[in-house]
This record gives C-alpha cells, sequence and structure tokens, in this order.
C-alpha cells in the first residue's frame, strides 16, 4: 500500500460518503482536504456523529462496494489511501458504552419521555393551558350565540316616536323617528333618530329598507341601550363661546 502513496496539492480535496456502524440512516456527503490527517479527518466526524476519535476505526470503500483500507495511521495524510469523489468512508465505533450505540439517536421511542399528571399540570403556572384560559371565550364561526328577535324590547317600553332624547357616545341630540324591529338589520328592537346636527349616516333609509324620513346624514339607527329620553332641546351652537 505504501508504494501507492500520492504527492498531494495544497488544494485538493474529496467528497466522501460517510456511513456509521451504529446508525443506519447517518449517511451525510462530507467533503475532506487530502491534507488532512487521518486524526484531524477523525475529529472532524466525531463532531458530526458523536462518536470519539480514540473509539473511532476508520474504513475507505470504492463505489462498487469493495475495502480498499484500513485507515489505520492516525499521522497520516488522507491523501495517503487515495480516496476519490463518491467513495465512503465507513465508521466504526468500538466503545460498547458509546452515545451512538443501542440505536437511540436515532429511535426516539427507545428515549425515555417526561410525563407529569394531570393534576401536576392544572397547578403550574405560566403553561400554555394557563395562557388560554386568560383569552376571551370565542365560539367557532357560524355558532355565535343568536340574538333574540325580542332583545332590548323591554328598553323600549318608555321610547316612543317624537321623543326628544340624546344618544351615545357623543352627547347627540335628536329626535325619535323610529322604534321596532328592523328587517334590514340584526334581530332585536332598534330606536331610528332624527340629528339634529348631520352626525348621522343616512337620511332614514338603510339597506334599501325606509324607516322615516330625515335630512341626509341626520339619520341613524341605534340600539335602546344607547338612547337616553328626556328634555333635550336643540342645542345653542353659540353657547360655549365667550362673550
Amino acid at each position: 500500500m505504501a508504494t501507492s502513496q500520492l504527492q498531494i496539492g495544497g488544494d485538493e480535496s474529496v467528497l466522501l460518503r460517510v456511513t456509521h456502524s451504529n446508525m443506519k440512516t447517518f449517511s451525510p456527503e462530507i467533503r475532506f482536504s487530502l491534507q488532512m490527517t487521518v486524526e484531524a479527518v477523525k475529529d472532524k466526524l466525531w463532531r458530526k456523529c458523536g462518536t470519539s476519535v480514540d473509539s473511532m476505526s476508520l474504513e475507505l470503500y470504492d463505489e462498487t462496494g469493495a475495502k480498499i483500507s484500513v485507515l489505520s495511521d492516525n499521522a497520516r495524510p488522507l491523501g495517503f489511501y487515495s480516496p476519490l469523489d463518491g467513495y465512503r468512508l465507513h465508521v466504526i465505533d468500538l466503545d460498547p458504552s458509546s452515545v451512538t450505540s443501542g440505536g437511540w439517536l436515532e429511535d426516539t421511542s427507545l428515549v425515555e419521555k417526561y410525563t407529569i399528571s394531570e393534576e401536576a399540570y392544572g397547578k403550574l403556572g405560566g403553561t400554555f393551558r394557563k395562557f388560554k384560559e386568560t383569552l376571551p371565550l370565542k365560539q367557532p364561526p357560524g355558532q355565535e350565540s343568536k340574538i333574540s328577535d325580542n332583545d332590548m324590547e323591554d328598553l323600549c317600553a318608555n321610547i316612543k316616536i317624537g321623543d326628544r332624547c340624546e344618544v351615545e357616545p357623543g352627547e347627540r341630540r335628536g329626535t325619535v323617528k323610529f322604534v321596532g324591529r328592523a328587517e334590514t338589520l340584526a334581530p332585536g328592537f332598534w330606536v331610528g333618530i332624527q340629528f339634529d346636527e348631520p352626525a348621522g349616516k343616512h337620511d332614514g333609509m338603510v339597506k334599501g329598507k325606509r324607516y322615516f324620513e330625515c335630512p341626509p346624514l341626520h339619520g341613524a339607527m341605534v340600539r335602546p341601550d344607547k338612547v337616553k329620553i328626556g328634555d333635550y332641546p336643540e342645542k345653542d351652537p353659540f353657547e360655549d363661546e365667550e362673550i
């Protein structure tokens, strides 16, 4: 074998497929400099597969699967053994207690799983379960609680067409123009308001259905809980000005 020693160039390298005696799925392609010593090759492989340098034996196989040599001299350069691109470098782990033995690096079913009882998990803080408990309860789309057709009917008992009112938010004042259900809006009772000022959204027509008449942008349909009935005269636009 010594008579076939090669002259190694300064920048030559080789791409080898690496296999391992204890790991069936370990088969990376790794590029090595031909100037690296066998010991340096082993050190590089230790970082890849976990087998220590002292417990590692290396064998070189050609593309047909024939063994070319055993890399037994740690001081020799890799190029001494004449590897070519596509050859296989086989790692043999000689340590029976190696981290690679037993297959547990590949078979996760062999790894002991951490378990905790439901009671103990429930007492822990900072868990995902605790985080979920802080979130607002939301029902899936299509399963929202249905609003009754009579929703807020009781609040309309003291609201009559023609009443003066104030609407929140914004303390907007106006006159009640409609009280009842609105077929183009959500279920429940609504109150139609004609504001004193153009603080509304329409002229009493909503989605093609007219509920009352008023000037443009003076009308709004609101829920009864937003309406306060009382003596609310029209605001004087100059009442806040200094004299």
